[in-house]
């Protein structure tokens, strides 16, 4: 089978092409082709994602994107052929508040053949309501030009199961039970999964999500956006400088030893805002030490809880997904976790940490085996969805 995967949650436009092979329970996944284009330098000049922004930037580049994942994939066959009036009416309302898409989809779908893809994945949830409708309303639109039958997927699901794309996952399948613990800029959970398709949050973030967190304390810094990776440089370089050090300005670890499997990340970042506050003036030997500092107390916690979650549901597999699991740091401190704890530890690859479409058609064939296809009349965009 091969599958059209889309996602436009945030601030990434992502199409795939993944072809599956075998079947249950250990199908395997080969990417063909993936094309992505990144928002960073639209939302820098305001510290964070506009939603709006995000739309317009969706709505211009989807359609590029996709001719681009098809070409490389050699999917694209050129050989004109106007559409139907009655269905380019219906593909137009379908789009009518993206006329500038509509003239850009239609363009192309008039210029190429239906391309040899056996199923259309697209991210419903959660994310960004504008970024979601452009995408889930552009596959739609795919979906009856095409005639290709059509799956909405949850974002969250589509972190889990990037792993899959793994070295790790490819030599030793994932055992379960496992816990899984997601952590992105928009989320921080902990998933309990009994078997590959059982999904139980146990825990999330009750206010900040880490990478959310990572961005604030940045910004208060004087750091451009994204600051996670920025706070992660500068942190790296400390222990490079400082293998041995004690903070100079010690942070709290919120939540870190209450009973459940929740978490808090808005203490820390006021505690770091009122430090700042009282040192005054900020200096780069400042800002390295209060990185490091920031990001030692963070992992602690996501540590401390994941082994928690690891000992009550006796666990033999962590996977850890988002966009925070780029960390180097974070990914050092899990792999020792791991080793210290005998179980088995998945990651997905750095090109698949952030927002993709490879994970989202990863989870529409997963979704499909189990619950079948979605009808194109009436998928939407779900942005407060949950696993």
């Amino acid at each position: 089978m091969i599958i059209l995967g889309i996602e436009t949650s945030c601030d990434e436009t992502s199409i795939a092409v993944v072809k599956t092979e075998g079947g249950a329970p250990n199908p395997s996944f080969h990417l063909i082709s993936h094309s992505l284009h990144s928002q960073i330098d639209i939302h820098k000049q305001y510290g964070g994602v506009f939603p709006q922004e995000a739309r317009r930037a969706h709505a211009a580049n989807i359609t590029p994107i996709l001719a681009e994942a098809l070409e490389n994939a050699h999917l694209a066959v050129y050989n004109a052929h106007p559409l139907d009036k009655e269905l380019k009416h219906t593909i137009k309302e379908l789009l009518h508040k993206e006329p500038e898409l509509f003239d850009i989809l239609i363009d192309f779908v008039e210029r190429v053949e239906k391309p040899a893809i056996n199923a259309i994945a697209v991210t419903i949830g959660p994310g960004l309501p504008p970024a979601l409708w452009v995408g889930v309303n552009f596959a739609r639109a795919l979906s009856l030009i095409w005639d290709i039958p059509i799956v909405g997927c949850n974002h969250m699901k589509g972190h889990i199961v990037s792993v899959l794309m793994s070295e790790a996952a490819e030599e030793n399948p994932v055992q379960f039970p496992a816990i899984s613990l997601l952590i992105s800029g928009g989320h921080t959970e902990l998933v309990y999964m009994k078997d590959a398709d059982t999904t139980e949050k146990i825990g999330q973030t009750r206010d900040d999500a880490v990478g959310e967190a990572f961005d604030k304390v940045a910004r208060m810094m004087g750091l451009s956006y994204p600051g996670g990776p920025l706070i992660g440089k500068l942190a790296h370089e400390h222990r490079q400088k400082f293998p041995v050090s004690v903070p100079l300005y010690p942070l709290p670890r919120p939540m870190i030893h209450t009973d459940d499997f929740d978490f808090s990340f808005s203490g820390i970042k006021t505690a770091v805002l009122y430090t700042l506050k009282d040192i005054g003036e900020i200096t780069d030997e400042i800002r390295s030490d209060i990185s490091r500092e920031f990001e030692t107390a963070v992992t602690e916690v996501l540590i401390a809880k994941t082994k928690k979650a690891l000992d009550e549901y006796e666990a033999k597999s962590i996977i850890i997904g988002g966009g925070v699991t780029a960390s180097t740091y974070i990914r050092e401190q899990f792999k020792i976790l791991a080793d210290s704890t005998g179980k088995k530890l998945y990651v997905p690859d750095r090109s698949l940490s952030t927002d993709n479409a490879v994970m989202i058609a990863i989870a529409g064939y997963k979704r499909i085996q189990h619950y079948g296809y979605d009808d194109p009349a009436t998928l939407s965009a779900q942005s407060n969805m949950s696993l």
